[in-house]
């Protein structure tokens, strides 16, 4: 798909992680709908915001990990982006086959170009396609099939957790991270504007994530239950667990940086969507030159909670 972790999520993945208001969702998804986005522009975006999150994959990879029995011979990352995930994948099984599968050729490039910093290009492969038909593609049955903040950009969802389902070998296991909660970056009074500043944002983000979905080519509404969905594709779930970000203040250059891209993301995307004041107290956090910017203030901050259920195929 044109997304995938990228990586950003339900609506608050600053991120993928999707692609008109700044959701990023894993590495994939940093904003919702694809069409007329540079990836090879936005690529950086998505990796910076993959890499900061990697101790919460990691996390996931070893509870993935104590699920399965023996490790995973393929695993395939429905909705890879610039692969981040996938070479984590790849280092945390180290016998497992990879396939980063994204609609996306730049940044599949940008995917095998670090599998093959990382040595495990001998083991990685790459699909280029849309989700779900891009999964026709594979040569064999996934044991692992990870999907990242991408299946909130397939409009429905039932029918590719049914593909999903059908490209699973018997007994393989699906992960499927949606939801979990939005991200937070600073505290609820920034002694700017008015107090409140991100639950705002994340009301206008949630109102552009349903009209997201609604403008999906066969959008179908779905309730957000996720094992119920599971089981609907003939999967019996198996686990839901959220994983927590928690990089404190004072945080490093990188994960500065990184909260000022997506509040420059989001003033550009949603400023229409904000007051007069929100605007303008956005427009000081992301100015370099003044002091309560969150280039230079001391209590910016990165906390974001990732949800993931898993199901299996029976055998």
């Amino acid at each position: 798909m044109a997304h995938a972790h990228r990586d950003p999520h339900g609506p608050h993945d600053h991120d993928h992680d999707h692609e008109r208001a700044p959701h990023d969702h894993g590495d994939r998804h940093a904003h919702h709908g694809g069409a007329g986005l540079d990836w090879a522009v936005l690529a950086p975006l998505l990796e910076s915001q993959a890499e900061l999150s990697a101790p919460v994959y990691e996390q996931i990879m070893t509870w993935l990990g104590q699920q399965t029995s023996g490790e995973p011979g393929l695993i395939v990352d429905a909705g890879s982006g610039p692969g981040v995930v996938s070479g984590l994948f790849a280092g945390a099984f180290p016998e497992a086959r990879v396939v980063a599968v994204d609609g996306s050729a730049p940044l599949l490039e940008r995917a095998r170009a670090r599998a093959a910093r990382l040595g495990h290009a001998d083991r990685f492969t790459t699909v280029t396609g849309e989700l779900p038909q891009a999964l026709d593609q594979l040569e064999y049955p996934a044991d692992l099939l990870w999907a990242s903040n991408s299946l909130h950009h397939l409009g429905d969802q039932r029918a590719a957790l049914a593909a999903f389902a059908a490209h699973l070998a018997p007994g393989g296991t699906l992960a499927l991270l949606e939801g979990g909660l939005p991200a937070r970056h600073l505290p609820r009074d920034i002694g700017i504007g008015r107090p409140g500043l991100q639950a705002r944002l994340d009301a206008a983000e949630a109102d552009a994530f349903t009209r997201m979905r609604a403008e999906l080519p066969g959008s179908a509404a779905e309730t957000e239950d996720w094992p119920a969905l599971l089981t609907a594709a003939g999967l019996r779930p198996t686990g839901t667990r959220s994983f927590l970000l928690d990089l404190p203040a004072p945080v490093s250059d990188q994960a500065r940086a990184y909260v000022a891209a997506t509040l420059a993301r989001l003033r550009e995307g949603m400023g229409e969507a904000l007051d007069a004041q929100d605007r303008a107290t956005l427009d000081r956090l992301l100015d370099p030159e003044d002091a309560a910017s969150v280039h230079r203030r001391p209590d910016v901050f990165v906390l974001k909670a990732h949800t993931v259920h898993t199901a299996v195929r029976p055998s």
